[in-house]
């Protein structure tokens, strides 16, 4: 009875979804979610952890966890604060900076790959649906 209902679904096409961007992403030496937390950067490099945290909606041990794998990777580094020292503040490495051109290609790629088979209004009416799930 489970997979007849539409939850099962979308957490199967959510599954294979993350599953094709893990393996687009890892020609990068990227994993999966590490681009959510770089795109923040994109947007405004310089960030501490808990702007980090508080944008992405994630826990800390999960934004420590990949800012330590996006360090040894060379992309981003940690500098104190000049006006509070106990603070960190994460930038972008010019390999991190480098990276958002074909990261917003793969994504662009994934979108058209997830979209096949819609015409223009399906695809403008399946996006209106899941934003409005979204809480």
């Amino acid at each position: 009875m489970l997979d007849e209902t539409l939850s099962y679904a979308l957490i199967k096409v959510v599954k294979t979804h993350r599953n094709r961007m893990a393996a687009a992403l890892a020609p990068l030496g990227l994993h999966v979610g590490q681009e959510m937390l770089l795109n923040q950067l994109w947007k405004e490099d310089g960030l501490t952890q808990a702007e980090l945290i508080a944008r992405l909606g994630v826990e800390p041990p999960t934004v420590t966890k990949t800012l330590q794998r996006l360090e040894r990777t060379g992309f981003v580094y940690r500098i104190p604060d000049p006006a509070r020292p106990r603070i960190s503040r994460v930038h972008l490495t010019g390999a991190g900076k480098a990276l958002r051109e074909p990261v917003e290609e793969i994504w662009t790629m994934m979108d058209e790959d997830l979209l096949r088979g819609f015409d223009p209004g399906e695809r403008d009416l399946l996006a209106q649906l899941i934003r409005r799930a979204m809480p």
